[in-house]
């Protein structure tokens, strides 16, 4: 029954999570809070971010080396596609901090634990054939305009693109096919996969509660999105490093606008509940203890 599992979650989560209406003093809260867990441990953040700036530059040098310049700006854009599955460990890290756990950057990979990472590797797969489709579209856009024969250099394939009405075609058309994947991306993602870290409630029902969240909230989530452009752009200059920075404070900030967005579940995780104190024990004890069949707590 594990297929039944990575879509509904556990049979103990009848109801859907309830969604809050926030307004934008969230999202500078959200961000202020997102900003104070990056200052909080940055060398973990940056260990687990610094993926970004490397495949940025993987990604430029083989779009150069095999003739694939125009697919540069789409790869590069659309990697943000698969951000929110790639910043569970941040999530994580925000979690346990939010809890007032002791946080080590081992506990970035705590996700792995959760009763519910069958949903979120389904919908970390969901976002990789989402990026992959964005991808194939936009070659097939660059090819309708330009055919296909690839530019003879950078400075050639700046012209043709900024220069001709074919470029300005292959700009508005591949920017607007381009929107589009990217608001599907946010609409079943805002908390999907903050919402699968917290409870077990399945890869459905946390994009049911996503889409209802933008639903409800359709300018604040709309503003929300700008940003994460506008600071990834900003991130990608030069060369990506920026990203080192921006996705995990982006990252952070995400738990926390899906703790204001979603009310929390009255029932605490295991780790959230009172551990009963540890008996003291004595090497005097043992026998006794043993022939007693006394428990080892």
């Amino acid at each position: 029954m594990t297929h039944l599992h990575v879509v509904a979650g556990s049979e103990s989560t009848a109801t859907l999570p309830v969604v809050r209406k926030i307004g934008m003093s969230d999202l500078k809260d959200a961000l202020a809070k997102g900003l104070d867990d990056f200052r909080a441990f940055p060398t973990h953040v940056m260990f687990l971010s610094i993926i970004y700036p490397v495949i940025g530059l993987v990604l430029a040098r083989l779009t150069l080396s095999y003739d694939l310049l125009p697919l540069l700006f789409p790869l590069a854009a659309g990697f943000a596609l698969i951000g929110p599955f790639a910043a569970i460990g941040l999530y994580e890290l925000s979690r346990q901090r939010e809890l007032g756990l002791h946080v080590s950057w081992k506990d970035a990979f705590g996700a792995r634990r959760c009763p519910a990472i069958d949903g979120i590797i389904a919908l970390g797969v969901l976002l990789l054939i989402i990026f992959i489709s964005w991808v194939a579209v936009a070659e097939e856009i660059y090819i309708a305009n330009f055919g296909h024969t690839p530019a003879a250099s950078v400075p050639e394939f700046l012209r043709l693109v900024f220069t001709t009405p074919p470029g300005w075609t292959l700009i508005v058309v591949g920017n607007g096919v381009g929107f589009l994947f990217a608001v599907a991306v946010l609409a079943i993602s805002i908390v999907s996969f903050p919402l699968l870290l917290d409870r077990d409630v399945g890869a459905l029902v946390a994009i049911q509660t996503s889409v209802r969240a933008v639903l409800r909230n359709p300018a604040t989530i709309a503003t929300w999105g700008l940003i994460v452009a506008a600071l990834l752009v900003v991130g990608s200059l030069p060369f990506f490093v920026g990203l080192a920075m921006v996705m995990p404070v982006l990252g952070h900030s995400s738990w926390h606008l899906y703790r204001k967005l979603v009310e929390s579940d009255p029932r605490p995780r295991p780790e959230e509940l009172p551990q009963p104190p540890r008996r003291r024990r004595y090497a005097a004890q043992f026998p006794a203890a043993l022939l007693a069949g006394e428990d080892r707590r």
